[in-house]
């Protein structure tokens, strides 16, 4: 079983899409601090949405660096039943770098907002103005992206 780099940008997006959370991880000082997220994926950035203040949003107002993860499929695989070292989760896993932007603008958290739920929801949703006053939204450029599938099938020359 090999790993296998994913370059092909819309089955990236793919992953992205089938995963409903994300992984947020950014520098409190020193520390490493990761969180679970909800979120939207919009072009070139990730959007995603939390309470204007605690330590997250305290930690980003700090450092805007962040690093965030998705990750699909948990089936087991194994070359030889007998050796635990050839044992392998079957996934796929994209990571993204990028910085912090703090979205203020009425209008585009608005539509931030209508985003992250059409990432979960057919639905079409209102909002309302304290609603929206009140909500944290994030948006992280896209610096660089990478992804990779872990447990793959080796390709012989014979089979392809």
């Amino acid at each position: 079983m090999r790993t296998l780099f994913i370059q092909n940008r819309e089955e990236i997006n793919e992953i992205i899409r089938a995963c409903k959370t994300c992984y947020l991880a950014m520098s409190d000082n020193d520390f490493p601090y990761v969180l679970p997220m909800n979120f939207a994926l919009d072009g070139n950035s990730i959007i995603m949405h939390s309470a204007q203040s605690g330590r997250m949003w305290e930690t980003l107002k700090k450092n805007q660096n962040v690093c965030i993860n998705w990750i699909i499929g948990e089936d087991l695989a194994w070359q030889d039943v007998k050796v635990g070292c050839s044992y392998r989760v079957k996934s796929k896993s994209v990571l993204v770098e990028g910085k912090v932007e703090f979205v203020d603008d009425f209008d585009e958290k608005t539509r931030c907002l209508q985003l992250l739920m059409s990432q979960y929801s057919d639905r079409e949703f209102k909002f309302s103005k304290p609603a929206i006053e009140n909500v944290g939204v994030i948006k992280v450029a896209i610096e660089k992206i990478s992804a990779k599938e872990f447990g793959a099938k080796p390709v012989m020359p014979w089979n392809s």
